[in-house]
């Protein structure tokens, strides 16, 4: 069911509920009014027998004669008219008898001293006392409010008949306002659906950012921000992974075919082995680079963090760098010294952290004519700061801002191969620990980079 239906299916149960509510109330109203006004005529009509009665001395057979003559065309009230010791002085239909007065009914309005009324099934009776010469005498008045019931019944039937034409046009309204109402989301649905991944530039335009659906359309454009972002991205990043992969598989495979042209000796078949180990080799350091840079694009949910040692993870990179390269020199200083071992410890992923501090030494080492590279770690308060520093060729200033793109490499990318995954997998291993990195480069002098991590309180204690 949509929401335009539903909210006026609610509009109309709502208006349902209370125009029931508003009908009983006037029905119950006009009910209790019908019987205290025909209780109030029956008084009056009693009265006025009494009075023809007593004062204008009218025979019973007159008043009888009245009585049958009025019967005919409505229902007429049937007068009784007993002296307090019940005796009866006149009834307009002693056959009938309605009421069927007995002494205890007489003795209890005479001791009422006031206007007693009540129901004989659907007829309604009044009894009270009537003076005349110093003299009581109790009167009974009895009719069907045939009139009356017949105006409740025609006020019944309207009532129904309201409710129904109110709920009808309670439903036509509240859908009309709801389509109406609804009417932007509609019009979002539609050009969302002619929004597809050939044509992720579509925004939704044109609606009043300060209403609802102006909300909610700019929460639409935040997302295809977000969602044509990851798709350049994911482009960006198979047409970079598709050259890095193409560049060393066509080498390994030229070299084969190189091999296979004729026959050789076998210290040509030594070299084209050689050649062909260093290009698996290549292709084996940019899927592992790959697998890295995908772990350490995981949600941080979804990566175990532990208590670690910076410096400990700082010795395992070291001796991973070594064992790959011995021809490497990686210098390692720890200072100032803390009073516990606790200075030194983050909540972080061992291995993520220990590829990204491999990554900064092999770079300091790989642009270093020297091949070295000089790692400093110190502790602040609530903060452990590492740097990498080398005294390389250096970085130039318009190449700072992309370095850690995934696939970018610098203007020295022609002084030594790579791919370009090292820096950018740093920098979302870093941010996943909520660390800060920085650059500070100076051209064929020095280039270092800075890493912060915050951590628990701890006392410095210089040497």
């Amino acid at each position: 069911m949509k929401i335009k239906t539903k909210i006026a299916l609610r509009y109309s149960i709502v208006t349902a509920i209370l125009m029931t509510v508003f009908a009983a109330i006037i029905y119950f109203v006009s009910a209790h009014d019908r019987e205290t006004e025909f209780y109030d005529d029956l008084y009056k009509e009693g009265v006025s027998k009494a009075n023809l009665y007593f004062e204008a001395k009218a025979s019973p057979e007159i008043m009888h004669s009245i009585y049958k003559n009025n019967i005919e065309y409505i229902d007429e009230v049937e007068i009784a008219i007993y002296d307090t010791k019940f005796n009866l002085m006149y009834h307009d239909a002693k056959d009938i008898d309605i009421v069927k007065e007995t002494p205890e009914l007489i003795n209890y309005i005479i001791q009422s001293k006031k206007n007693i009324n009540f129901y004989l099934k659907q007829h309604q009776v009044v009894g009270f006392i009537f003076h005349h010469n110093n003299s009581q005498y109790v009167i009974t008045a009895v009719a069907y409010d045939g009139y009356g019931y017949a105006k409740l019944h025609r006020l019944t039937i309207n009532l129904i008949i309201l409710t129904f034409i109110c709920i009808i046009l309670s439903f036509a309204l509240g859908y009309f306002l709801a389509r109406r109402a609804l009417k932007p989301v509609s019009e979002i649905s539609d050009r969302m659906k002619d929004i597809t991944a050939n044509n992720l530039h579509l925004r939704l335009l044109n609606y009043n950012e300060h209403d609802e659906f102006g909300e909610l359309a700019t929460s639409f454009n935040k997302a295809l921000d977000i969602i044509e972002s990851s798709f350049e991205s994911q482009k960006m990043f198979v047409s970079n992974v598709s050259h890095e992969l193409r560049t060393p598989l066509a080498a390994l495979i030229g070299e084969i075919d190189y091999a296979l042209l004729k026959e050789r000796t076998i210290q040509d078949y030594i070299k084209t082995l050689q050649n062909s180990k260093y290009d698996a080799s290549r292709l084996i350091k940019l899927v592992n680079g790959l697998l890295d840079l995908a772990k350490a694009s995981y949600e941080e949910s979804r990566i175990s963090m532990t208590e670690i040692r910076i410096d400990e993870v700082v010795l395992d990179a070291r001796k991973d760098v070594l064992k790959a390269d011995p021809q490497y020199k990686i210098d390692i200083q720890l200072a100032p010294l803390t009073e516990d071992d606790t200075a030194l410890i983050i909540e972080g992923n061992e291995y993520l952290l220990k590829t990204a501090f491999s990554n900064l030494m092999e770079n300091n080492c790989k642009f270093s004519e020297n091949n070295t590279s000089t790692v400093k770690i110190s502790s602040e308060q609530n903060a452990i700061c590492i740097s990498f520093s080398d005294t390389g060729i250096g970085i130039l200033p318009e190449d700072m801002e992309n370095i850690f793109k995934p696939f970018y490499r610098g203007k020295n990318k022609e002084f030594i191969t790579g791919n370009g995954i090292g820096l950018a997998l740093v920098d979302k291993v870093i941010k996943i620990h909520k660390g800060q990195i920085g650059i500070n480069s100076a051209i064929g002098v020095v280039t270092t980079f800075y890493i912060r991590f915050h951590t628990r309180d701890h006392h410095v204690i210089s040497e």
